[in-house]
């Protein structure tokens, strides 16, 4: 089941900026003990989320929780194929989650630190931007 809002104030947004700044509010592990932290900007469609939590879920047999700490509310639009311009703004074809460099994208814990990690760095292939493992530093 494909992430989307329930319901939203207006149907289409404009495209909008999505600068280099560092994340400054979702940088840190908040629930679990290892991560997955954007190292660049980019757009994660509500597809690749699902298909991340799929994987790491599938390779840690449900033994291990997992967060997912971003959600696409961001909505994109597409004119079908061979329409004539003009016309208006085309229907919102899927969703996106605008990623700044620095967010956490998933927690996860669990008792097989080894394996959460492979399935952590298996996961990682299915999103367009580069991210990097971090654990959580136990005091």
């Amino acid at each position: 089941m494909l992430l989307r809002p329930n319901q939203v104030k207006y149907n289409k947004k404009n495209k909008g900026k999505n600068n280099t700044k560092l994340e400054l509010r979702s940088n840190k592990l908040q629930f679990g003990i290892l991560g997955l932290q954007a190292l660049e900007k980019g757009r994660i469609t509500a597809r690749q989320i699902e298909a991340v939590r799929r994987t790491i879920t599938g390779l840690t047999k449900r033994k291990s929780k997992v967060w997912i700490r971003i959600f696409p509310d961001h909505p994109i639009t597409k004119k079908p194929t061979e329409v004539r311009m003009g016309k208006g703004k085309g229907g919102v074809s899927y969703w996106v989650c605008n990623v700044k460099p620095g967010r956490i994208l998933y927690e996860v814990v669990g008792n097989d630190i080894p394996l959460l990690k492979l399935a952590l760095k298996t996961a990682s292939n299915k999103l367009p931007i580069s991210v990097q493992i971090i654990e959580r530093k136990l005091k």
